[in-house]
């Protein structure tokens, strides 16, 4: 045998190993899937919702009632519509919300990282302040059943797509935002560079960091059964307060889901306020899980 047969048979062996390592990592990127797109009707419809003259009116007060720009209350008080010429707007794209799956969480087969939850669109007061909107379906029909101070939905993801592309999705146990692209997952911001490091993470180091940090406080859970889920961060210290206390949608933004919409990726009320549950028994923390908002 020659030298250089040597040396190819060797680089051979290398490169199987090399292969061989990756398998496991290659195998998990296929058998997590990107999650499955609302139709472009349902973005529509919920966009179409956002913006009805409805919602400004609520945008109105929303505004009115929450401190201006300076720290000092909006000029006109809680309960007044905007003076003419000042009314709130919608601006820019309306966009599905993915959260972390709980299904991705224990492990299942073929589950994606992350689920739709809402659809958020992103309303500007006449002062610059912003809000963010968020609609789901109830029935055949779109309605809005929060709105948020703040515009992080929309705008991590305009930033995920100006990296590149990718499924922005949010990590409300620690209030961290984060891209998926193929079997990398990036940060979008500090909580998530602190999780996951400055150059992101594989989808596998990514399962194992959450499923080591809430596996066992999944639904049916003990955790969850003795009514621990909530209050406290994963590691069980609690969480400074940071005005995003999560409160419970209104009871009429709550309907029966339609089975045959759920199945056809389409955002249901009963499923955003199933998926809010869910995440409580991910082991949010009260303080830290979604921004302050007001139920409609």
């Amino acid at each position: 045998m020659t030298k250089r047969t040597v040396a190819r048979a060797a680089t051979a062996g290398a490169l199987a190993a090399t292969f061989l390592g990756l398998a496991p990592l290659t195998a998990l990127a296929a058998d997590v899937p990107a999650p499955q797109a609302p139709p472009r009707a349902a973005v529509t419809a919920a966009r179409d919702a956002a913006a009805s003259a409805a919602t400004a009116d609520t945008l109105a007060r929303f505004f009115a009632a929450a401190p201006a720009k300076g720290g000092a209350r909006a000029e006109g008080g809680a309960g007044l519509a905007a003076p003419a010429g000042t009314a709130p707007r919608i601006e820019g794209a309306t966009v599905p919300v993915y959260v972390l799956s709980p299904d991705f969480v224990r492990g299942k087969a073929g589950a994606p990282v992350a689920r739709v939850e809402f659809m958020a669109s992103k309303a500007v007061a006449a002062d610059g302040r912003t809000a963010s909107v968020w609609t789901a379906q109830k029935g055949s029909a779109w309605k809005v059943v929060n709105i948020a101070s703040g515009d992080d939905e929309t705008r991590y993801a305009a930033a995920g797509a100006g990296q590149g592309g990718g499924t922005v999705f949010h990590e409300p146990q620690i209030d961290a935002w984060y891209v998926q692209r193929g079997d990398r997952i990036e940060p979008l911001d500090d909580a998530a560079r602190k999780a996951v490091g400055a150059d992101g993470t594989t989808v596998a180091a990514y399962r194992k960091r959450v499923t080591e940090a809430y596996g066992d406080k999944l639904p049916g859970s003990a955790y969850d059964k003795r009514g621990e889920a909530g209050g406290f961060g994963p590691d069980g210290a609690t969480t400074a307060d940071t005005g995003r206390a999560p409160q419970p949608l209104a009871a009429s933004a709550v309907d029966t889901a339609d089975a045959a919409d759920a199945a056809n990726g389409a955002v249901t009320a009963a499923s955003t306020v199933a998926g809010a549950a869910a995440v409580l028994a991910l082991g949010l923390s009260a303080a830290a899980a979604v921004r302050r908002r007001r139920s409609r």
